[in-house]
């Protein structure tokens, strides 16, 4: 069920006279209104496939609202791609059991961290698993409020086949999360956030799981679960629900009991900036620390791409896999050349950081292959936090609408341009909605590829 501002907000006065506090599990349930120094510490919890670097613009939000940054965690999963039968061990893939117990890890060491009793937890598509398998199973007095942002509550698709997979409404993985009349654990305040009708995991034909016109049996309300308070954010996609500024609205008042004072992000005179490296085994992403990869961090000029001067920061990670910290100034663009162990130099282009982060995480591009193998230079841009909708998004890659991007429900975020070696080194301009960065089109003849790395 959807709710209107009004409804919700009605709703919520009438809970807290009559109970005060969360609960009933025939109402939707809300969160209570804290001063600063109340709201609990939050732990953010990312996706298949994902790191804890998506993150990133939630957390400086967070921040420009006055939470301390060192109550707040980004947790990041070792193996963070799903089994394809959550049953059956697949070599640097994690079950549902995996990510329940690193979850349950990560929350113990914030709650010592801080001396708070509970937490609050906020996690985007597959992470939201690993939140309702905690509370479900236990760990509810750990957690005031979970947050679920674009979470296939009811599965991705509802088929006979493929039982195993975690994604499958019928399996028993989500048929334990989901029995009982109320979808959620009494004790924990719950807010599902979802889209209207572009998530592309919620979505009634299967042409976005390799089954077209096969109905998936889901809907734009699959997200959405009974006992919760359930809203629809609008035209966003599968991972603004989470990374979206109008997501980040929601995820703060639900927490902290009120409106935040700001959406923008609040920049910073001096910012630092350190993370992992992280790598790709068999194939398979991973957050698996790489050791001996070197780091070297450039201020370019924001219309051409080129370098001012020598590096600003180099370092070598050591068995942690961790680089940095590199200080630059807010205003700075920045590239980023990650050079690792058996993998391409990966050339990361960069709008200007606002603010400090520990968990800028660095993964080297993929390998060149067949496709690339009459080009000269290839650039990848990429949207970590969304995927490219057109038309409802300005989408310009080298002064053109990428071939590759599909218009309608959006499901990209990597596009690749391949230039011939006539054109290597010259400035491509990647421009997305209005972000716009420059990047230098390395050879690739010297095993090197350029990622424009988009923040928003």
């Amino acid at each position: 069920m959807s709710m209107s501002r009004r409804m919700l907000l009605k709703g919520a006065s009438a809970v807290t006279l009559a109970t005060g506090t969360f609960g009933l599990s025939a109402l939707a349930q809300t969160a209570t209104t804290a001063p600063a120094a109340q709201v609990p510490p939050i732990l953010f919890v990312h996706g298949n496939g994902d790191h804890a670097a998506l993150w990133i613009t939630t957390l400086w939000r967070m921040e420009s609202n006055g939470l301390a940054r060192d109550r707040m965690l980004a947790i990041n999963f070792t193996d963070p791609l799903a089994r394809s039968d959550d049953a059956v061990a697949q070599p640097n893939r994690s079950s549902t059991e995996d990510q329940r117990r690193e979850l349950g890890a990560a929350i113990k060491e914030l709650l010592r961290r801080t001396g708070a009793s509970r937490i609050a937890l906020v996690g985007n598509s597959r992470g939201g698993y690993s939140i309702r398998n905690y509370i479900r199973n236990g760990g509810g007095a750990d957690v005031s409020h979970a947050v679920l942002c674009g979470v296939p509550n009811h599965g991705v698709f509802d088929w006979d086949d493929m039982p195993g997979s975690e994604f499958n409404g019928r399996g028993p993985f989500l048929r334990g999360l989901n029995e009982g009349d109320s979808e959620v654990t009494p004790g924990t305040a719950f807010l599902t956030l979802r889209s209207d009708g572009i998530d592309k995991f919620a979505q009634p034909d299967g042409r976005f799981v390799g089954k077209p016109g096969t109905p998936t049996g889901i809907t734009s309300d699959g997200p959405a679960l009974k006992g919760a308070t359930n809203l629809v954010l609008g035209a966003v996609d599968h991972r603004e629900t989470a990374f979206h500024p109008r997501a980040f609205r929601e995820i703060y008042k639900f927490i902290a009991g009120r409106e935040p004072s700001r959406i923008a992000i609040a920049p910073e005179a001096e910012v630092r900036l350190s993370g992992l490296v992280t790598g790709t085994l068999g194939g398979v992403p991973t957050n698996r620390p790489v050791a001996g990869a070197s780091v070297d961090v450039y201020r370019v000029l924001p219309e051409t791409g080129e370098r001012i001067g020598g590096p600003v920061h180099s370092s070598q990670t050591g068995a942690d896999g961790r680089w940095g910290p590199a200080q630059v100034d807010p205003a700075w663009h920045l590239e980023i050349v990650l050079t690792s162990p058996g993998s391409t130099t990966t050339h990361l282009y960069r709008s200007p950081f606002p603010r400090s982060s520990d968990i800028v995480h660095l993964r080297a591009a993929r390998p060149l292959g067949p496709a690339d193998a009459a080009a000269g230079a290839v650039v990848i841009l990429s949207r970590p936090r969304g995927y490219f909708g057109l038309p409802r998004d300005v989408v310009l890659l080298d002064g053109k609408e990428p071939a590759d991007v599909k218009s309608g429900v959006p499901t990209d975020s990597i596009s690749t341009l391949r230039l011939p070696a006539a054109e290597a080194g010259r400035a491509v301009v990647a421009q997305f909605n209005e972000e716009r960065i420059v990047a230098r089109a390395w050879p690739a003849s010297e095993n090197r590829i350029a990622v424009v790395e988009l923040t928003y």
